[in-house]
């Protein structure tokens, strides 16, 4: 990245995304699927953050970043982290596939800010083949969220993101042995706002600053007290009133949907599914005391 010594070579590599989460609502954070072709890649610089992570057969490569040369065997799994304001060139010696997160500043910066760490401890700082286990699960788990036919709501993704943030910079949140749960009244409070929006897009920033949490704290108190990630209470919560709706027979599929939150009818469709077992045309029909209570989906599986 800056100041670069050009490798003496023709530019002749090639980049197509396969997957990209463009259209999928993420905020200040993004992903997409590439497939990288053999030869030399460059690489300008970005206003945010890059991660690449290689999937597949092993890669032999040659780059050039932050003044410094890098010869490595990139393995599955391996990842390159690259802050903003950095350019490089690369060339790698056969194709290969590349799942590549981008991070916005404000999203780095905010979850610094709620961490409380100190900017000199909070630096994202360009790393070649950095092997994290935590990472490389938070990663996969970001790009299955990605290749999904039907993706969870947004806050999922957001979630992940904030915890592969956390994971760069080093600052876990630890909690106070006088608090592992939100206070009933805080937690009375998110439901509620929960319940009067969810027809809207939520984020984990609003909800956590109705708790005046940071996001890292919030997301931990928020499961400990509920037992399930905020996402799964959201998505939980958006199918037992479809399934209500539905139930009544006064509207649409397709007009429950959006009322309800999610993206299109499909999308609706998938998630009952998954948690009720039918499809809303056969919940239509179906008497309510023969499908699955509410009380069963939040006590359900957390994932």
């Amino acid at each position: 990245m800056n100041a670069v010594t050009p490798i003496p070579q023709p530019h002749s590599g090639s980049r197509i995304a396969l997957r990209t989460s463009k259209m999928l609502g993420w905020q200040g954070f993004g992903a997409e699927l590439v497939n990288v072709s053999a030869g030399l890649h460059r690489m300008p610089a970005f206003q945010h953050h890059r991660v690449g992570v290689h999937v597949g057969a092993p890669v032999r490569a040659r780059c050039m970043c932050n003044e410094r040369r890098h010869v490595r065997l990139q393995a599955h799994g391996d990842a390159d982290v690259i802050p903003a304001g950095l350019d490089g060139q690369w060339s790698d010696e056969s194709a290969c596939t590349i799942f590549s997160v981008w991070i916005g500043e404000d999203f780095l910066q905010r979850t610094v800010e709620q961490l409380a760490l100190k900017s000199a401890d909070a630096q994202l700082r360009p790393q070649f083949r950095m092997r994290d286990p935590r990472f490389q699960h938070l990663a996969w788990a970001l790009r299955a969220e990605l290749e999904a036919d039907e993706a969870s709501d947004p806050l999922y993704a957001e979630s992940l993101c904030t915890a592969m943030v956390v994971r760069l910079i080093g600052g876990a949140p630890a909690l106070d042995d006088r608090r592992r749960t939100l206070a009933p009244r805080m937690a009375a409070r998110v439901i509620e706002f929960i319940e009067a929006h969810l027809d809207e897009r939520l984020t984990l920033s609003e909800l956590a600053a109705l708790a005046d949490l940071s996001v890292p704290h919030f997301k931990v108190l928020f499961r400990e007290t509920l037992g399930v990630p905020v996402h799964r209470y959201v998505v939980q919560r958006r199918v037992e009133r479809a399934k209500t709706l539905l139930l009544e027979g006064k509207l649409s599929a397709s007009q429950i949907a959006l009322d309800t939150g999610f993206a299109h009818q499909s999308h609706m469709a998938h998630w009952m599914g998954r948690l009720l077992g039918v499809t809303p045309r056969e919940l239509s029909f179906t008497a309510p005391g023969d499908v699955t209570s509410d009380a069963s989906l939040v006590r359900g599986n957390g994932s």
